[in-house]
């Protein structure tokens, strides 16, 4: 006899509490593969735990939607669910539908956050006190305002024993921005807390996802702020692809990126995005972040490493603008000798990369701040491609003619006497690093400017 049958005798046998009779606003609905409605299970209700075939035995994953602007749920909420199963289709999947305290302007739906948390809670708890299901196998994944939702049930769940495992996906911001941890999602709300900041860009002091740090690692794709083909020029492609909605589709195409994020990482078991701990986003723009030692790196997404940290840890990394979103990260440090003295050299160049699976051609790459003396600049690249291991660099300088303006002025100042090697820019050394594989490469260049003017390649396994 299973979990479920035994509760469904043992109600039979007792009356039922006060707390038994009460019913929830939120509606849970089991998904299956066969609707899009789902079977609905009723609170304190065991019969329908049976009729919709909920395996005790199996974890729980449940999906908490946001904000509602038009009082119906979202594709992504099918999508993900969908996604879900296909992943692992030993887990139950349960969307949490609290459209009603949701559709509201925006600050009623914020207050309601907390009844639907105790709601949720009050939920979870009877499953464990009815058919001993723990609460250490749930998961819930909420989405906007359904990230604090999740984080109030995990926070007013009874007792000691935490939830498995609460995800933010761009965790609400507006009245929740600067709060203290008991009133918003905080990693204190279940055993693993993780979150995905994708729309924290500000407009007049408020932004859509909130910025700061609220679990144990915090994602930051291309920094948060915003994400590739989510400009408003790209309105007419929304437009193109969804019709007049496409209007809507541009404004919150950052903020539920965080979504279509999570579920390309249970679609593309082989495309994982690996996320850098780092400081802000200027430092890893600049390649100085991509190491995995000591756990400084992890997976974005629903196989995350389960790590409880003393401190929220913020993690970045780079994505395209489509799925899969997954990039390859390198930082090339290259040092630099500038031998024209007071004089400040802005040159352009490209990269070329051979690996041992592909080739990546003609990647600009521009010294921001000059070079000046002798010192090492670093830069961050980022390839669509898994090209394999690196096997050689091709550098190719743009702009000859700055090159040939420098000679100009500096042979106005210095006779030249035949045979004398004119002062330049030297390629002194250069160092290469991959993120997801942590290979470490580095050749001495000492090569000089007549040499870089054009074309120079840097050969790394005698080939």
């Amino acid at each position: 006899m299973n979990f479920i049958s035994e509760a469904l005798e043992s109600q039979s046998e007792n009356t039922r509490t006060k707390k038994d009779q009460q019913s929830l606003e939120t509606k849970f609905q089991l998904y299956t593969d066969k609707t899009e409605e789902g079977c609905q299970i009723l609170f304190n209700q065991l019969e329908t735990l049976d009729k919709c075939s909920f395996n005790a035995s199996l974890p729980l994953v449940m999906i908490v939607h946001g904000w509602s602007v038009d009082g119906i749920l979202e594709d992504w909420i099918w999508k993900m669910a969908a996604a879900l199963k296909s992943q692992d289709k030993q887990i139950n999947v349960i969307i949490a539908d609290w459209l009603t305290f949701a559709h509201q302007h925006y600050p009623i739906a914020v207050q309601n956050t907390r009844h639907i948390g105790q709601e949720i809670a009050d939920f979870l708890e009877w499953l464990e006190e009815s058919i001993q299901f723990s609460r250490s196998n749930v998961h819930l994944i909420g989405y906007s305002l359904g990230a604090h939702v999740s984080g109030f049930a995990g926070s007013y769940i009874s007792g000691t024993t935490k939830i498995g495992r609460i995800t933010g996906l761009d965790p609400a911001g507006p009245l929740f921005e600067g709060m203290s941890p008991t009133d918003r999602l905080s990693p204190d709300d279940a055993n693993f807390v993780d979150a995905i900041h994708t729309f924290t860009k500000q407009h007049m002091g408020l932004s859509v996802g909130i910025k700061q740090p609220v679990a144990h690692f915090d994602f930051y794709p291309n920094g948060g702020t915003f994400q590739p083909g989510c400009h408003i020029m790209h309105v007419y492609n929304h437009i193109a692809q969804y019709g007049i909605t496409g209007i809507t589709q541009t404004v919150k195409c950052a903020h539920e990126r965080s979504v279509h994020l999570f579920i390309d990482s249970l679609l593309h078991n082989d495309k994982q995005s690996t996320a850098y701990w780092c400081n802000d986003i200027n430092t890893f723009d600049k390649g100085m972040c991509l190491s995995c030692r000591k756990n400084r790196c992890n997976t974005l997404g629903y196989n995350i490493r389960e790590e409880r940290l003393p401190k929220s840890r913020r993690l970045f990394l780079k994505t395209r603008a489509r799925m899969p979103f997954k990039v390859y990260h390198y930082q090339f440090k290259i040092h630099f000798i500038n031998e024209i003295q007071g004089k400040q050299i802005e040159p352009t160049f490209s990269i070329s990369l051979t690996g041992t699976k592909e080739d990546a051609k003609n990647l600009p790459i521009t010294v921001l701040e000059g070079i000046n003396g002798n010192k090492t600049y670093s830069f961050l690249i980022t390839l669509d491609t898994d090209i394999g291991e690196l096997i050689m660099i091709k550098f190719k300088w743009e702009g000859t003619a700055v090159w040939e303006n420098i000679w100009d002025t500096v042979q106005t100042i210095i006779p030249w006497r035949k045979g004398t090697r004119r002062p330049g820019l030297i390629v002194k050394t250069i160092r290469v690093k991959a993120g997801e594989t942590q290979q470490k490469i580095e050749e001495l260049a000492n090569r000089y400017k007549e040499e870089l003017k054009f074309c120079t390649a840097i050969f790394l396994h005698n080939c």
